[in-house]
């Protein structure tokens, strides 16, 4: 690719954030304060067909953020000086994060039926900084550890019920070990996780409620739309760019969802 062709198409960091709180936010629009407004208007548990597509599209544009904040937090774990203040900015957030969320979906202060995107990166990020330290030593035994440790980040993820479950801690591991690989591969194995990991869970929580494996495996289809993220992923160089101060990029996600709350309390929806 010519150098000319590179700086017109070029992408910073800064840019895929800035891009995934768009996306997040417009997705959590939409979750919160849409759906909401679905089930008031509907007729005998019917939604509105129109109005059902338009919600449609919305988490369709949503399903682009926690892609580009997965391969972004691993882009930082990478160049970061330090690993350890990356965790802990995570872990406190998950906690400031935690009833915001719940009023946010499910209008309560207090639900433990579901966790914040920031456990879910705590524990991606945890995982990685045991896995980088362990990868340093030969042996079996080593390499059994390894890969226990990931296992235990994605049942923690599981059963502590964090946003995206396992498959996000999966996703967060895949671009740290295809971080050389051209994105070709990137796409193949992103795929593969988003789609086996969200039907797997959604089988895991939700045949017993009735649902065939057929129609979880056609929800989770839903998540493909995810994919999009990879034309703005591809058309990034590595290069920082202008980021937003620390606090806006931890501090956008309790206030958003604060604020859609709020919104959604003022119109009446929750």
């Amino acid at each position: 690719m010519s150098g000319s062709r590179t700086a017109q198409f070029h992408i910073s960091g800064a840019a895929l954030k800035n891009i995934a709180y768009l996306s997040m936010f417009i997705d959590h629009f939409f979750a919160v304060i849409i759906l909401n407004y679905l089930w008031m208007t509907a007729v005998d548990g019917v939604w509105d067909t129109k109005l059902k597509i338009i919600y449609r599209a919305g988490r369709a544009i949503g399903r682009i953020a926690f892609i580009l904040f997965a391969h972004q937090i691993v882009e930082g774990f990478l160049h970061t000086r330090s690993r350890g203040k990356l965790l802990l900015r995570l872990g406190v957030f998950a906690i400031l994060s935690e009833i915001p969320f719940d009023l946010a979906f499910s209008g309560m202060v207090f639900d433990w039926n579901s966790q914040n995107i920031f456990f879910t990166l705590f524990l991606g990020v945890l995982v990685l900084i045991v896995w980088d330290r362990l990868v340093r030593y030969q042996g079996v035994v080593f390499i059994i550890a390894r890969w226990m440790v990931l296992l235990s980040g994605c049942a923690a993820a599981y059963w502590g019920k964090t946003d995206y479950r396992y498959m996000g801690v999966l996703l967060i591991f895949v671009f740290y070990k295809a971080h050389e690989r051209n994105l070709a591969d990137k796409i193949l194995l992103a795929g593969c996780v988003m789609l086996l990991g969200t039907w797997s869970a959604n089988c895991l929580r939700y045949l017993d409620d009735g649902y065939t494996v057929l129609e979880l495996f056609r929800t989770s289809l839903r998540e493909m739309y995810g994919l999009a993220a990879f034309i703005l992923i591809g058309l990034y160089y590595g290069e920082k760019g202008h980021q937003p101060p620390k606090w806006f990029c931890y501090g956008f996600y309790p206030v958003h969802l604060l604020f859609l709350y709020g919104a959604a309390r003022y119109i009446g929806v929750m």
